[in-house]
């Protein structure tokens, strides 16, 4: 499905969707949202409305087919921030011929200019979760023109632009440090004034981090002082080490040391990444596989129990149980009859 969006206000950007849809979007102050309906999908796009020319588009959905999406230009296309905080998705600008993919945890800076709009296609049957903060640079020029002076010359150069003359492109993974302020912007339950408040000091938190590993980024790699794209592959090594050693796996600070991180940064790591502890994480992954070997195999409980790593039959059948909401064997009884009942029929 391909729909035009003007992209020069982001209120606009909602609404715009949400006409090109035939569906309603809702509003209150600075914010704007609009839900997919039943037809397009699930999930919704949102957008909030700051001082100087900054905003924020943010969207959580799963579409039931492919979106094309062209950003048409209004008075100026905005410099785009935009973090991928899910599935993967494609840009390009209209003058390229082929899409270049923005894959989970990366981000992107991008301007355009004039005649050259933004295409994004939107695959379908793919979580996808966007944050992307939009800074009209003329607007914004009163706000950063006294720092300017102290930035790196391309980013003078990027935010000097004002009228979106240059084209613009640089895409790296984004810090645990942004993902953490993106997910305290997502989930803040204030209201009023203070929500306000709050959610445009977050937008600057995340700016002021994504300039400084901009920066960090012209550095050597190995004079880069921002862990991101290490960070993530170490963190999926010690995910794999986890999997495949699971009935002897040591404990977090071993693990730690085996994939090259300290332990409070594989620790925050699979909380952004896997929404929960290194340990919790472990157990669960014991019992699902425990589960699966209960279906599968022929070996008995005490065998299954330390092939995934748990000394203690009790504590397994507690683990099991508080999972499953059954005890080990009665869940073993359970597939048995299953199979004879199959068998018999």
């Amino acid at each position: 499905m391909k729909i035009k969006v003007k992209d020069d206000n982001i209120k606009n950007v909602v609404i715009d969707i949400a006409n090109s849809l035939g569906i309603d979007y809702e509003e209150s102050p600075h914010e704007y949202c609009v839900r997919l309906s039943e037809e397009f999908g699930s999930g919704y796009i949102r957008s909030f409305q700051f001082d100087f020319g900054i905003g924020v588009i943010e969207a959580d959905y799963l579409l039931k087919k492919d979106f094309h999406f062209e950003l048409e230009k209004g008075i100026i296309h905005p410099l785009k921030i935009i973090f991928n905080r899910e599935s993967g998705f494609y840009h390009k600008f209209k003058s390229n011929e082929d899409f270049n993919e923005i894959r989970r945890l990366e981000n992107v800076m991008v301007a355009s200019t004039p005649k050259n709009n933004h295409f994004f296609k939107i695959p379908e049957g793919t979580p996808i979760c966007i944050f992307s903060i939009e800074i009209n640079r003329k607007l914004f020029e009163e706000k950063i023109e006294s720092f300017l002076t102290n930035m790196n010359e391309d980013l003078i150069e990027l935010f000097r632009d004002v009228n979106g003359i240059n084209q613009f492109y640089y895409k790296n993974y984004y810090s645990l440090e942004i993902s953490k302020f993106i997910s305290e912007f997502t989930e803040c339950e204030l209201t009023g004034f203070m929500r306000q408040v709050y959610l445009e000091g977050k937008v600057y938190e995340i700016l002021t981090h994504q300039l400084q590993q901009y920066l960090d980024d012209l550095n050597e790699p190995d004079k880069r002082l921002i862990l991101r794209q290490a960070t993530i592959e170490s963190i999926e090594e010690a995910v794999s080490i986890i999997k495949e050693e699971i009935d002897s796996i040591g404990n977090i600070v071993k693990l730690a040391k085996r994939v090259g991180l300290n332990q409070n940064t594989l620790q925050n790591g699979f909380k952004q990444l896997y929404k929960t502890s290194v340990n919790e994480y472990i157990k669960n992954f014991r019992i699902d596989t425990a589960k699966d070997l209960l279906e599968s195999s022929n070996l008995n409980i005490t065998e299954i129990t330390y092939k995934v790593g748990i000394n203690s039959r009790s504590y397994f059948a507690k683990l099991f149980k508080k999972r499953f909401g059954v005890n080990p064997k009665q869940y073993l009884n359970q597939v048995r009859n299953k199979k004879e009942d199959s068998k018999s029929a």
